[in-house]
């Protein structure tokens, strides 16, 4: 059978090889003990710091939080607890994870525990403090990766404007909005003149330079609240809530001319392109945003029989 001093003996020695940070603070918040984790990771050995009142000695420590949560347990006879989540880190101590994880200190779980005595009074408190940096770093990059999935379900991979789908559910909305509170919405539809001929001309890079470089354009013409979007090959979609035709003609005449007058740079050449442009207002007789799409559509398509490179406002 084994001792008490044996058994007090070994439990001590755990205590201090464990991989946590395991330290006793009194109702005073002096430490009553103070593990290697805890020394190591803090370079303050037990020898300085048992006594001691913890805030003086680590004054970088949130004093007035962490005292509330340490008090709590004293007064309610229970356990706390606190994650990463809520706050990063008790203690600034440094890891050894790479500089590229992005965390500058160690991440930490705690829990507070009290130390009863026999008569059920807390004598004092027992703090354990987890390295959770690598949860933290794991949770940050599947963050990360959810959030390149959630834009890569939205935007066009080669243009960076919205897809399709996701564009015409804003129309939608924007549709829905303007129906609904009288607001002016307008509709833009283009393409690009003559893109087969491009693709011929310059293959499918050159092509592409077109887009990326036409994408840009239509970044740099458009107000935050204004919608862009790639509706399919060399065809573009732009929602304009709060402007009527009259308005939606000055940003797509705007457009075609910035369109017109800039050369794509590309391999030892430039390569020149023009857009027509469909322009419809919303009117309340639309009966949805299909009809409105198609009467854009209409208008581009005049705009093609017209010539080429002009804007065609919807009847």
């Amino acid at each position: 059978m084994v001792s008490f001093d044996a058994s007090k003996e070994l439990l001590e020695f755990i205590v201090d090889r464990v991989n946590i940070g395991v330290f006793i603070l009194n109702k005073d918040h002096e430490v009553q003990l103070w593990n290697s984790f805890m020394a190591s990771n803090s370079g303050v050995s037990a020898e300085s710091v048992i006594g001691q009142n913890i805030f003086k000695t680590f004054p970088s420590l949130p004093e007035r939080w962490f005292a509330r949560k340490v008090n709590s347990v004293f007064m309610l006879k229970n356990f706390a607890f606190t994650s990463w989540e809520q706050r990063s880190h008790l203690f600034p101590f440094h890891h050894n994870r790479p500089v590229t994880s992005g965390m500058e200190f160690m991440c930490q779980d705690i829990t507070l525990m009290p130390i009863k005595t026999p008569d059920g009074e807390v004598e004092s408190v027992c703090v354990l403090l987890f390295d959770a940096t690598d949860t933290a770093i794991y949770h940050t990059m599947h963050k990360a990766a959810m959030k390149k999935l959630e834009v890569a379900s939205r935007v066009d991979g080669l243009t960076q404007l919205y897809n399709r789908a996701h564009w015409q559910s804003r129309l939608v909305e924007e549709f829905s909005r303007a129906g609904r509170y009288q607001h002016p919405m307008s509709l833009l539809l283009f393409d690009l003149d003559h893109f087969k001929s491009t693709n011929d001309t310059y293959g499918h890079l050159g092509g592409d330079a077109v887009l990326v470089a036409v994408a840009e354009l239509v970044r740099q013409s458009l107000r935050e609240s204004d919608v862009a979007g790639r509706y399919g090959g060399e065809e573009f979609g732009i929602i304009l809530p709060d402007t009527d035709a009259e308005g939606a003609f000055v940003v797509a005449e705007r457009l075609r001319k910035s369109i017109e007058g800039f050369k794509v740079p590309f391999e030892k050449t430039t390569i020149g392109m023009s857009a027509s442009i469909g322009v419809v207002g919303f009117v309340p007789g639309l009966k949805d945003a299909e009809e409105m799409i198609a009467k854009a559509d209409d208008a581009l398509y005049k705009a093609k029989e017209g010539g080429r490179n002009q804007v065609v406002v919807s009847s």
